[in-house]
């Protein structure tokens, strides 16, 4: 998986919508640390426009459509992105750029490394000249995330624990941007990403607990509301913008109404997907905290 690809990713659906999920070393070939989404981008707009030294990135059209232009140096590959369970996988030293946003797209970038200015190769020239020379700029070494314990398990959590946290939204001419990092701006590192979409009106999706997984979820499209219960108390918190998100740690019951039309629900998870983690009926869920009805 070190070259250029297009990569198929689960799609799970059933009458409430779609899910598609990316997680570390399994649908991507690398460990994932950074998701960054762009959005509210001009019809006209070019973004990208640089190549990596070492980051590896996987580009996909949560909403809408948009062309990836991608190029080695010698040839140009062109790919165009409007199905949500497909995405591109693109190596270090590729030049890319992305052009041709129809209207309301959301670009999701799942990357490998933490955001380093020194890593950008902003001139074409220059990455071409590395290319046919072969030699690679070693004069700096990207951050490397040490892991941080957190307790995964404390029933004693409840629904006013879970934090609404601001992300950053860049303002550019071609459109806005907003990133997550893990221990950044996240008390967690981020294992799996995955995404609602296609939800028709009316639909609940959610109603359950984890047991140990922590998550994060975002607006990157529409709006919808989830419903936060601890067993005794309930918070409901709507969530319509792309700049911000909220924080659920396990021990948590969480069910997301209220979709509105073309609404992406993404979700930044601290662990890969383990069925035996979920908790789904709200009485085992009772029974877990502690607490008799």
């Amino acid at each position: 998986m070190s070259d250029l690809k297009i990569i198929k990713l689960p799609k799970h659906g059933d009458r409430r919508g779609n899910l598609s999920l990316v997680q570390s070393f399994l649908q991507v070939p690398f460990d994932i640390h950074r998701v960054f989404w762009i959005y509210d981008v001009p019809g006209d707009s070019i973004r990208g426009g640089h190549a990596y030294y070492t980051t590896e990135e996987f580009v996909v059209a949560l909403s809408g459509s948009f062309d990836v232009v991608v190029n080695d140096g010698v040839n140009e590959y062109i790919y165009h992105l409007n199905r949500s369970y497909y995405g591109l996988y693109i190596p270090k030293m590729m030049w890319r750029e992305m052009k041709n946003f129809s209207t309301n797209s959301v670009a999701l970038v799942i990357a490998n490394t933490q955001y380093d200015e020194r890593d950008y190769i902003l001139d074409f020239d220059k990455f071409k000249n590395y290319i046919y020379s072969k030699t690679i700029d070693s004069h700096f070494n990207l951050n490397v995330l040490k892991p941080r314990k957190y307790n995964h398990v404390d029933n004693r959590l409840t629904v006013y624990d879970c934090s609404v946290i601001n992300l950053p939204k860049f303002n550019f001419d071609e459109g806005n941007l907003t990133v997550v990092e893990s221990y950044t701006n996240l008390p967690f590192k981020i294992e799996r990403a995955f995404y609602l979409y296609d939800i028709p009106g009316g639909e609940a999706r959610g109603a359950h607990a984890h047991k140990q997984c922590h998550q994060f979820l975002i607006a990157a499209s529409g709006s919808f509301e989830i419903v936060l219960d601890d067993g005794v108390n309930k918070r409901t918190v709507l969530l319509n913008r792309s700049f911000y998100g909220i924080h659920i740690p396990p021990g948590i019951w969480a069910a997301e109404q209220g979709f509105s039309s073309g609404s992406v629900c993404l979700v930044l998870a601290s662990d890969k997907y383990d069925e035996n983690d979920y908790i789904r009926d709200y009485e085992e869920f009772l029974n877990y905290r502690g607490i008799k009805k």
